[in-house]
C-alpha cells in the first residue's frame, strides 16, 4: 500500500453539491454519516463545538444495512464482549436520550435467547458459567433452560441474555440527517481529498469553502481507498440481510441460531447476517437468500415469506477492534473507523474516547488506538513529501 501523506498545495477540484456559505470556520469536519460519524458529531457538539459533516448518503452502507443488533455474550464459545457493559450502558444512555429528543422510539431493549446446536454447545455454556461470574450478570438461565417460546422447539436448550435488543438504525440516522440538513451543519456531498489543504498557522482548508482545526475520517469501508489512512488494515466485509413475514414467533425476543432474527413487528423480522470477504458481488445474492432462509429454517418450522432484501458492506479489522487516533505525521487528521458488526453498540462509548482525545489530550485505548499499527505506516512507501500551503 503506499504512504498516505497529505499532498500541500495542490489544486483543489471543486466538489459539487457544496452549498455552505463562503468560508465557514469550524472546529471540526467531519467525513462520513453512519453510526460512527453520527455518535461522534453528537458528542462533540454537546461538548460545545462547531462541527461540519460531508456525506454522501449510499444505500448500502453498513449501518442503514444493519439491524442494529446489541448482543453482550456472543459466539460458539459464549464469551462476554469486549467491554460489554461499559458499551451498553453509554450505549443505552445515547439511544434513549435520541429518542426522548427526537420524540421517536428507536431502541429497544429485549432478551436474546441463543439456541443450542448440539449438546456440546451446552456443555460449553456449562464450563462457562463455572469460572465467569462477571458473565453471569447478562445471563438469565446458565441451565440452558428456557421459557416457552411460541414457534420454536429448542431441542438443546438455549441461553437466555439479558440487556441485548437492537437500535433501528436506519430511522435513527434518517431522523438525525434530517436534522442537520435543515440546521446547515451536515450536507450532503462526495469528499474530495485532493482538495484537503493544510494550513501554515494549522488547521485545514477545505475546496476553499471550509476552515476547520480537525479533520475526521468516518467513512466506514470506504477508508480503504482513503489516501492517508489507507495502510491501516481494514477491509470490506459484506453482510446481507432479509425482512421476512412469519406470524407465530415471540414478538419480544431476539433469536439467535447461526443467524439472527429480531422482531420488527407486525410479523415481520429482520434475518442476517451473512459474511463475505473479497472478491464478493455487489448488492444481494441468491445465495445469500438461500443461506439465510436455511437458517430460519433451523430456528422454526412456521412458514415464512421474504419481502425485503439488502446487502451492506463493513469496515472489518484485522483484530476485531475499532480505528481512533491521529495520523502519524499530520496533526489534526484523525480516524474514528472499522466499528464493524457491533458498531452500534459500540459507538457511543467511543465516540466518547474519541472526543475526550481530540478535546482534553487523553489518548484512546491501547485496543483502539491505531497507534498498535503504527510499523504498517513505517513499512509503506513514500510517495510525496509534505509541504506547507502557501
Amino acid at each position: 500500500m503506499p504512504r498516505c501523506r497529505l499532498l500541500f498545495g495542490q489544486p483543489p477540484k471543486t466538489p459539487t453539491n457544496l452549498t455552505l456559505p463562503a468560508m465557514t470556520q469550524v472546529d471540526y469536519l467531519i467525513i462520513g454519516y453512519g453510526i460512527a460519524g453520527a455518535t461522534l458529531a453528537a458528542e462533540l457538539r454537546g461538548r460545545g463545538r462547531t462541527v461540519v459533516v460531508l456525506d454522501a448518503p449510499r444505500p448500502d452502507s453498513a449501518s442503514r444495512v444493519a439491524a442494529g443488533l446489541m448482543n453482550p455474550v456472543a459466539g460458539k464459545r459464549f464469551a462476554l464482549a469486549w467491554r460489554a457493559d461499559e458499551l451498553l450502558t453509554a450505549a443505552a444512555t445515547f439511544y434513549r436520550a435520541q429518542e426522548q429528543r427526537l420524540g421517536r422510539p428507536f431502541f429497544q431493549e429485549l432478551p436474546i435467547v441463543k439456541l443450542f446446536s448440539s449438546v456440546a454447545e451446552q456443555n460449553t455454556l456449562l464450563a462457562r458459567s463455572a469460572d465467569r461470574p462477571a458473565w453471569l450478570d447478562f445471563v438469565e438461565n446458565p441451565t440452558g433452560e428456557l421459557p416457552a417460546l411460541p414457534g420454536v422447539e429448542p431441542e438443546f436448550g438455549g441461553l437466555l441474555i439479558r440487556r441485548g435488543g437492537f437500535v433501528l438504525v436506519e430511522e435513527l440516522l434518517t431522523a438525525l440527517t434530517a436534522e442537520g440538513l435543515a440546521a446547515g451543519w451536515l450536507q450532503h456531498e462526495t469528499f474530495d481529498w485532493a482538495a484537503l489543504v493544510a494550513q501554515p498557522a494549522g488547521g485545514f482548508r477545505y475546496a476553499g469553502r471550509v476552515e476547520a482545526r480537525h479533520v475526521i475520517s468516518c467513512e466506514g469501508a470506504a477508508t480503504c481507498q482513503n489516501p492517508f489512512f489507507q495502510w491501516l488494515p481494514l477491509t470490506p466485509n459484506q453482510g446481507e440481510v432479509l425482512t421476512v413475514e412469519c406470524p407465530g414467533l415471540p414478538a419480544g425476543t431476539v433469536l439467535n441460531k447461526g443467524a439472527y432474527v429480531v422482531p420488527l413487528g407486525a410479523d415481520r423480522l429482520r434475518v442476517g447476517a451473512t459474511y463475505r470477504w473479497p472478491p464478493f458481488a455487489a448488492g444481494t445474492t441468491p445465495e445469500a437468500r438461500e443461506e439465510l432462509s436455511q437458517r430460519l429454517r433451523d430456528i422454526t418450522a412456521q412458514p415464512f415469506r421474504v419481502v425485503g432484501q439488502r446487502a451492506g458492506v463493513r469496515p472489518a479489522v484485522r483484530d476485531r477492534k475499532p480505528l481512533l487516533g491521529t495520523h502519524p505525521e499530520t496533526p489534526g487528521l484523525h480516524v474514528f473507523n472499522g466499528l464493524g458488526s457491533k458498531g452500534v453498540m459500540m459507538a457511543p462509548r467511543l465516540a466518547q474516547v474519541m472526543a475526550d482525545w481530540l478535546e482534553n489530550d487523553v489518548a484512546p485505548w491501547p485496543e483502539v488506538n491505531i497507534r498498535r499499527y503504527l510499523p504498517l505506516y513505517s513499512a509503506a512507501p513514500a510517495t510525496a513529501a509534505p509541504g506547507s500551503a502557501s
